[in-house]
């Protein structure tokens, strides 16, 4: 059985601006949070995701607070939503007043306790909050938070951990509900390959979405340095660790890895929603290098290019023809590369940086467009 996937959605900050008393209880203070109605909306209706409210509101009941001030207005906001297609599973309202050290208090999570029975997917789950007690409830549940940060907060709430502790559990930080509804609809695509053969040990480690951070040991240092182009200017996180025959020589090693990149590219594609499908040409001094690809399930590769020097750094030049052969093999993409010019290092550098622009457009996601880029249904 599938676990359920869970978003627990602060009101007050979030879907409603908060006063500066911090209690709504007069129509004349309510404010909707911009675009909240437009995207929770889609969120609602496009993704797989049980809603949960839940909101403090310190004293609800108290002369201070009377109920009767409260509803009228909670419930406007709740039909307000329901009209646009949110319905909240679950509304969980935590009045205790004073809250002192109260297990119903947020972050703490007494409240929430049939969400954490092994029913749910909290690691996949995320709390909406405009205060680093929203963040912290993340981190007690197991799940992660949508910081919704104006930088006019009323404060931080009353964590009981440093603030810099939490930063790991921030999935996202904006005050953009269309951002988050794109964050939530681009599901993460971070894959992991471990290829292990008698004649190498390689893991791989790739998320099409980063930033261009890498970590590369092949113990070829040209080689290392051509695989961190793919990763730069392709806007990737890669994480590449091979220990290969390289007493025999360096052949096992690339095309080993080539193959075991291939099959990560594979796996975090996923099931190829939205994607642009293809993609580039680039100049480097004398050179220019021009790189097509084409992740459509089938594998090929058009090589035109010739390199005068037999070896540039300790990589055969021989090898580079073989790492785009075994890169296409695990990929299963098309692959058309030609390149022309005199200096063979800026020809070969030349090729991965193209390579990595045309997979970085290959691999782009159009939110509002996650269809098949394919008139046959598959690929």
């Amino acid at each position: 059985m599938n676990k359920k996937r869970v978003l627990f959605i602060d009101r007050d900050g979030t879907m409603i601006k908060e006063p500066e008393d911090e209690q709504i209880d007069a129509f004349d203070k309510l404010e909707f949070f911009p675009k909240a109605f437009t995207y929770l909306s889609k969120i609602a209706m496009e993704l797989d995701y049980e809603l949960v409210m839940v909101t403090n509101q310190d004293g609800l009941g108290t002369d201070s607070f009377p109920e009767d001030t409260f509803w009228p207005v909670h419930n406007f906001i709740l039909k307000a939503f329901e009209n646009e297609g949110v319905v909240f599973d679950d509304i969980v309202i935590d009045r205790t007043f004073p809250h002192e050290n109260a297990p119903t208090r947020k972050p703490k999570t007494g409240l929430l306790g049939k969400y954490m029975n092994g029913d749910y997917d909290l690691n996949q789950s995320f709390v909406f909050g405009d205060r680093l007690t929203d963040v912290e409830l993340a981190k007690n549940l197991g799940a992660k938070a949508i910081y919704i940060n104006t930088n006019t907060n009323l404060g931080t709430g009353e964590i009981s951990v440093k603030q810099e502790e939490l930063s790991p559990y921030i999935a996202l930080e904006t005050d953009d509900w269309q951002k988050i509804y794109e964050f939530l609809k681009l599901e993460d695509r971070v894959a992991d390959v471990v290829r292990k053969t008698n004649e190498t040990d390689i893991s791989i480690t790739l998320n099409l979405d980063g930033t261009g951070k890498s970590n590369i040991s092949t113990g070829l240092a040209f080689f290392d340095h051509m695989l961190d182009q793919i990763a730069r200017h392709g806007q990737m996180d890669l994480d590449i660790n091979v220990k290969g025959d390289l007493e025999v020589d360096e052949h096992h090693t690339i095309e080993d890895t080539a193959i075991a990149l291939g099959e990560v590219f594979s796996k975090a594609l996923g099931n190829k929603l939205g994607i642009e499908r293809y993609g580039f040409a680039l100049p480097m001094d004398d050179c220019l290098a021009q790189v097509a690809i084409d992740f459509g399930g089938r594998n090929w590769l058009v090589w035109e290019a010739d390199f005068k020097r037999e070896m540039i750094g300790k990589m055969p030049t021989e090898m580079f023809y073989h790492f785009f052969k075994s890169f296409t093999d695990g990929a299963k993409a098309n692959l058309n590369i030609k390149a022309e010019g005199q200096n063979e290092h800026h020809k070969i550098e030349a090729i991965f940086k193209a390579f990595a622009k045309a997979i970085k457009v290959a691999v782009k996601r159009d939110p509002d467009k996650m269809v098949l880029p394919s008139t046959k249904g598959v690929l």
